[in-house]
């Protein structure tokens, strides 16, 4: 009804929509009709004389009246005088004896009326109080029906449609992710050219699953395909189809799946499925919840239609462990495609994307850039290029330059200076030794990440942070990991040699190792002494895990014999850290004396720094007896 009185509503020159009606121009339409009818009968003409009950008095005894007229409703007398002028006074309902007989004696003609309007005058005092009562019922009514129709309208599907005629969304938006596109453009071929398929007696897959990490860009792929294939496109996340009351999310699932059967060729896209398809089981939901009943009519219309009909369901998750395997079988989602983090070449053609709207100074390197930003996914690099601009801001410049870009990598990767926290001398000093030991085992090691830079500014949640650039890997041997401990044990190994003593700024660093060396014993396979065995880590009961097989699945004595060997690891790596740094102990008390300095250094300094100490170059002008003797 809202839509038809909308549609009859007249358009707005201006914008050219259309233009409802005001809730109070129906009153103030009531209000005139009211005035119209009944103000002629309240207020007499603006014509006649008005005079004092008193002065028409005077004027009867002086025979100055011949006719008056006595309105028994209003009260009102009009009269005519002998020179034919008309006059108006206000006198009693009845007039007293003695007024009567002046009027007899005096020759005037009075006479009483009573007026009578017309029909509608007539019926609008009677009618207009009942219609008020009716239009304030309806009314109430309107509001009482529009309350419990948003309650029956709860089932519908909140999936948002996007129009197909105007794709906002193509795979040239898609930087890179060449492998991923070939996949998903049979998708696109069958909704282009379904007759194609047919012929030769293919079927496409009726899901698509869509796995990667967060910020991969799964969304951005579902919506290039809706662009490309040119077909409607419902995106829905998996909490729109949860609710407070029960059923709520089948009746949503089965009113999704009939907007797309309207649609005739559609995709469909849900988004975080993994929120009601998680496994089915034991577990503590038991077997009647709601998001159990979700899945089941998910499951039950996805083997409802068939593949000609021209709907394809997408979806996306990060967690492809927890979904339901009945989910994952053939004949509903037939294909899952991996979308990982983008190598450096696709993190180049990324930042490129990003960077096309940008005011870009002529010193930037992208390409150097794309390097240095391993393990990033699109959404990392667009905040990348995002916080660049800030920083261009903030320095007053009107283009973003290498430095800006610097500054962002820094703020995102180590997190934001600090620049309240200002330490005294002796932290300061322990600072700097502690992240010089894991800047020189870096530096020397040979199976380490190369090292970007150290710094004892305060940043994020740590005093002082030692920044390696990971290498482009897919396997990691067991030389990679007995370095990353090693290193990590480097600042506490340093303020033991120099300081003598130890403090809790290594409580990341034996994190970090621990878990490492654990991973290696449990894991990997990379312990003599437990040998080729595997046990995944202690999961915590998810719904849908079997809360009888989440314990532990090795013997107290295996036990034991795993803590012994994460141990020894970790004691094993402790004392190679402190052999080399002793080596080294000429190039740690250089490079913490530059830290003291200059706060911040890059790996190139600390690499010559370190050769200064062996005596490969010449030394700067403060001899290393003399740092040995200040570290001391």
């Amino acid at each position: 009804m809202r839509n038809q009185l909308n549609r009859r509503a007249p358009k707005d020159p201006a914008t050219g929509e259309r233009r409802s009606m005001p809730k109070w121009s129906i009153w103030v339409l009531i209000a005139v009709a009211g005035l119209l009818i009944l103000g002629p009968r309240m207020w007499p003409s603006s014509t006649d004389t008005k005079v004092t009950y008193t002065e028409f008095l005077d004027l009867v005894n002086k025979g100055n009246v011949t006719k008056i007229k006595i309105n028994n409703i209003s009260n009102l007398i009009s009269g005519t005088m002998t020179d034919g002028s008309t006059f108006v006074t206000t006198g009693a309902a009845t007039l007293s004896d003695a007024d009567e007989q002046l009027l007899k004696a005096k020759g005037v003609d009075y006479d009483y009326s009573a007026p009578q309007g017309n029909f509608l005058t007539n019926l609008i005092p009677i009618l207009l109080p009942f219609l008020l009562i009716m239009g304030f019922f309806i009314w109430m009514q309107r509001r009482a029906m529009g309350q419990a129709g948003s309650i029956m309208s709860i089932g519908r599907s909140r999936a948002k449609s996007y129009n197909a005629d105007k794709p906002s969304t193509t795979f040239a938006d898609v930087a890179g992710y060449e492998g991923v596109k070939q996949e998903i453009k049979e998708v696109v071929d069958f909704l282009r050219m379904p007759e194609r398929f047919k012929e030769i007696g293919a079927r496409v897959p009726k899901g698509i699953l869509l796995v990667g990490p967060p910020g991969t860009g799964k969304t951005l792929f579902a919506r290039a395909v809706a662009g490309e294939a040119g077909v409607g496109f419902l995106s829905v996340t998996g909490s729109d189809f949860m609710e407070m009351f029960v059923g709520v999310g089948a009746s949503r699932v089965r009113d999704l799946f009939q907007q797309a059967a309207k649609m005739g060729r559609a995709i469909i896209f849900v988004d975080e499925i993994d929120s009601i398809g998680r496994k089915r089981g034991a577990g503590l939901g038991g077997g009647h919840d709601e998001r159990e009943q979700t899945l089941n009519q998910m499951l039950a219309e996805m083997d409802g239609f068939e593949a000609t009909e021209g709907i394809v369901v997408l979806a996306a998750t990060n967690r492809p462990d927890i979904l339901d395997p009945a989910l994952l079988r053939p004949g509903r989602f037939d294909r899952q495609i991996i979308v990982p983090l983008p190598e450096v070449d696709e993190r180049l053609a990324i930042l490129k994307v990003h960077s096309v709207d940008k005011r870009m100074g002529t010193d930037i390197d992208l390409e150097t850039m794309a390097k240095a930003t391993p393990g990033m996914s699109g959404a990392d690099l667009a905040n990348l290029v995002n916080e660049a601009a800030l920083f261009a801001v903030r320095r007053g410049s009107t283009q973003i330059e290498r430095i800006d870009f610097e500054n962002a990598r820094d703020r995102v990767v180590l997190g934001a200076r600090r620049e309240s926290l200002v330490l005294n001398a002796e932290e300061k000093r322990a600072t700097a030794y502690h992240e010089g030991g894991h800047a020189v085992l870096a530096t020397v090691l040979p199976h380490s990440d190369p090292l970007h830079k150290v710094t004892i500014l305060p940043r994020g949640m740590a005093l002082g942070v030692t920044w390696t650039l990971p290498e482009e890997r897919h396997t990691y041997s067991r030389e990679f990991f007995e370095d990353i401990i090693c290193k990590a044990m480097g600042g506490r190994v340093a303020e033991m040699i120099v300081f003598g003593n130890l403090t809790s700024g290594a409580a990341n660093d034996l994190e970090q190792a621990t878990g490492i060396a654990r991973r290696m014993v449990r894991e990997w396979g990379m312990s003599d002494l437990i040998g080729p065995m595997a046990w995944t880590g202690q999961q915590q009961v998810f719904l849908g895990e079997d809360l009888m097989t989440s314990g532990r699945e090795y013997s107290d004595e295996t036990a034991r014999k795993i803590d012994e060997e994460i141990g020894n690891i970790l004691h094993a790596q402790q004392e190679r850290a402190r052999e080399i740094l002793t080596k080294h102990r000429i190039g740690l008390d250089l490079v913490a004396n530059a830290l003291l300095e200059q706060e911040t250094i890059d790996g190139p300094t600390v690499a010559l720094l370190v050769q200064q100490g062996l005596g490969a170059v010449n030394l700067p002008t403060t001899s290393p007896s003399d740092s040995a003797a200040a570290g001391d």
